[in-house]
């Protein structure tokens, strides 16, 4: 499917180490991956796998150690500010917690409209910015109205997370990385988020990363998977190839900690280990 779509990011032995010596850590150990436009992609792996890592130098806010990363067909530049703020208009990220996301002394009237001047329409007339803004929250079911003159603290996490989808539909980025994006948040409501974020792909036509420790959810939206471990890349492909038919034995230890509700629950070994640690 990838083969006649555009090649949006890319990298090429990207590696990242922390400390020297004794005390160094390969979070991130020469990867290469290819994420094609308008594709859904997620990166599965346990806490400790480097996933979050290698979000944080996509974006460009950690530094990578070795490797090349390729931003629409070409090298990433982003070694000053100016050039560093013109490659976020291009690739954005929803966090995994909301109330870290956001400057609590900014109302969310700002948090907007900043992403209305970072796409250059700092100059449009005061109603035209509002009618966007109004149209941001509309999109995430959220009355902007309501939201006006208020701080993000003030709102439900449920509430933040659609306000910071309502950012990316300002922002329209031609790559989204959504890191644990519903993880905070109730089944009603993750199930809402999920259905906002699928619905701007389509709208938008950008290439939604998801990062996660979730094979169902990974499974159920994506394209495409990577697996990875303790730093490494282990498997890839499309989410039926490798979420049917797994070849590493990491992804298979994965799909075998995935709770089953039609197995018997072994109640007796349960209540013996229990007794045995007592």
């Amino acid at each position: 499917m990838s083969d006649t779509k555009q090649l949006c990011l890319s990298g090429k032995g990207v590696t990242k180490v922390f400390g020297h010596g004794k005390t160094k850590t390969v979070a991130v150990d020469n990867v290469d991956f290819e994420f094609y436009s308008g594709d859904l992609i997620s990166i599965v792996g346990e806490s400790g796998s480097g996933k979050t890592t290698l979000i944080k130098m996509l974006l460009g806010l950690t530094s990578v150690t070795d490797g090349e990363i390729h931003f629409m067909g070409q090298p990433r530049d982003i070694k000053t500010r100016h050039k560093k703020k013109e490659y976020w208009k291009g690739i954005q990220a929803i966090f995994q917690d909301p109330y870290s996301s956001y400057n609590i002394f900014s109302k969310i009237d700002t948090v907007l409209l900043d992403c209305i001047h970072m796409r250059g329409g700092r100059r449009l007339p005061k109603e035209t910015k509002t009618e966007m803004m109004r149209e941001a929250c509309s999109f995430v079911n959220l009355k902007f109205d309501e939201m006006t003159n208020k701080y993000p603290f003030e709102l439900s996490g449920g509430q933040m997370q659609r306000l910071m989808i309502a950012r990316i539909f300002l922002l329209k980025p031609k790559i989204l990385l959504a890191d644990e994006p519903t993880s905070m948040i109730d089944a009603c409501s993750r199930a809402t988020i999920l259905d906002f974020l699928l619905k701007l792909r389509d709208e938008v036509g950008m290439t939604i990363i998801f990062i996660t420790h979730d094979m169902g959810l990974a499974y159920y939206v994506s394209d495409t998977v990577f697996i990875m471990e303790k730093g490494k890349i282990v498997e890839h492909g499309s989410a039926n190839d490798v979420i049917l038919n797994p070849k590493a034995p990491y992804t298979v230890q994965l799909l075998n900690d995935i709770p089953k509700i039609h197995d018997p629950w072994e109640f007796s070994r349960n209540r013996r280990e229990v007794s045995d640690a007592g």
